[in-house]
């Protein structure tokens, strides 16, 4: 909800939310989706090359600029290997490529389209373990010195985040660093060490 909402999937009634102290109702939806990255976790992966998948992100990338998109984000050492890089046809949805290859295509894709800002929904929820780590660092490396939400149930993507809000049917019970939530012993601190899980 909180991504439509950003989005401008759908306006609020009473309220605002801003984005860089602009009301977003006054931004137009193609200028505030434009500085948007999304990182979803069901990839949309087309049928074409792993460079057009890449270049989709910016339609006027670079093959250069889509290659150093895909090494910042962990995604160059597995293309490299696959039968013909970066021009290997993709078919099927990338149904021969591994969950987590495909999440680094995808993170690749928001790469090359460089936006202020980003929204990662459950990105990492469904990869395999593998590619776990290659993943967590490639959206790491994509994440520095950008405004990220990062909507998680695997604690490990927020781990290193400036504020963590804990969220409970739509209200935030816990908010802070998480060194800090981790101190308080509460809901983050149950759900971070498996005190119990999430519904």
């Amino acid at each position: 909800m909180i991504t439509n909402l950003i989005n401008r999937f759908y306006d609020i009634e009473d309220g605002k939310i801003r984005y860089d102290g602009i009301n977003i109702n006054k931004i137009k939806k193609p200028d505030l989706r434009r500085s948007l990255g999304i990182v979803l976790q069901d990839v949309n992966l087309f049928i074409g090359t792993v460079m057009e998948n890449i270049r989709y992100g910016r339609l006027d990338a670079t093959d250069e600029e889509c290659i150093a998109a895909a090494k910042l984000t962990n995604a160059d050492s597995f293309i490299t290997r696959l039968p013909n890089g970066y021009q290997t046809e993709l078919t099927g949805n990338g149904s021969s490529l591994s969950q987590g290859q495909r999440q680094l295509i995808s993170i690749a894709r928001v790469a090359v389209a460089n936006p202020p800002c980003m929204i990662l929904d459950e990105a990492t929820s469904s990869i395999d373990t593998r590619t776990e780590t290659l993943v967590k660092d490639g959206m790491d490396n994509l994440m520095e010195g950008r405004t990220v939400f990062a909507i998680a149930h695997r604690l490990f993507t927020v781990c290193n985040s400036q504020a963590i809000m804990v969220l409970d049917h739509g209200r935030i019970i816990e908010r802070g660093s998480h060194d800090a939530l981790i101190e308080e012993k509460g809901t983050y601190y149950q759900l971070y060490t498996g005190a119990f899980e999430l519904e």
